[in-house]
């Protein structure tokens, strides 16, 4: 009982250990912004790899993962692991990316996480702010070669089942960029995975990856891919 409620100390003492990493490449003089995102990314996979570590927790992937990249992928949002969760998948495979968040998580009480660890906020009610998130993702594409875009097109977390409607950003985004979409779902409702652990047997997560789908028709391709994968 006592490790489980310890797990959010681990975490959140994980978690102000690492905003002091990310901060000394983040506020380094002298690297790229290709070489800033690398870095970055291989942080935040560092200190996810070492959550599930510690709560007994592993990803079984289904599915291909894309060699190359300028990739977006969708990923469907239960519970703050399905980042994390992420981030120890993208380790196996090196790859670098930054997630888009909603700007009010860079003002909460643990935004410098996101802040510093290589994420890109944005204010969908903001038409000015919208215009510059765009604007920096184009500008961020374009001098980093290989960076991916990892988002959750629901925009929030959601417990029920299957999916919520998605948020147009994330089509736009990859319509405006020329970015392939490939869809993911994670096939586990990780709030109770979070509630249960850390595990004294291995627990595997299983997560799916689909195909290239068509990001103008985003929410409806990805209903179809969803269905296919959990009947």
């Amino acid at each position: 009982m006592l490790k489980k409620l310890f797990k959010y100390f681990f975490m959140i003492k994980e978690g102000y250990r690492y905003i002091a990493v990310f901060k000394k490449t983040f506020f380094h003089p002298f690297i790229s912004e290709s070489f800033l995102y690398k870095e970055l990314s291989k942080s935040r996979q560092n200190f996810s790899n070492g959550v599930l570590e510690f709560l007994n927790i592993e990803a079984k992937i289904i599915g291909n993962i894309p060699t190359k990249n300028h990739i977006l992928y969708a990923i469907n949002h239960r519970s703050l692991l399905d980042m994390i969760v992420m981030e120890s998948i993208f380790y196996k495979f090196n790859k670098t990316g930054t997630w888009i968040a909603k700007e009010k998580l860079f003002s909460a009480i643990y935004g410098d996480f996101f802040k510093y660890s290589g994420c890109i906020s944005v204010d969908i009610e903001n038409k000015k702010g919208l215009f510059a998130f765009f604007k920096k993702i184009k500008g961020t594409l374009a001098k980093v070669d290989d960076l991916n875009i990892y988002i959750f097109p629901e925009g929030e977390r959601y417990g029920g089942v299957g999916i919520k409607s998605f948020q147009n950003g994330a089509s736009k985004i990859a319509l405006a960029n020329h970015l392939e979409v490939v869809p993911v779902f994670i096939n586990d409702t990780l709030e109770k995975v979070l509630k249960n652990s850390p595990f004294k047997e291995r627990k595997i997560v299983e997560v799916f990856f689909g195909e290239i789908i068509k990001a103008e028709a985003l929410e409806e391709e990805y209903n179809k891919f969803m269905t296919k994968v959990t009947n």
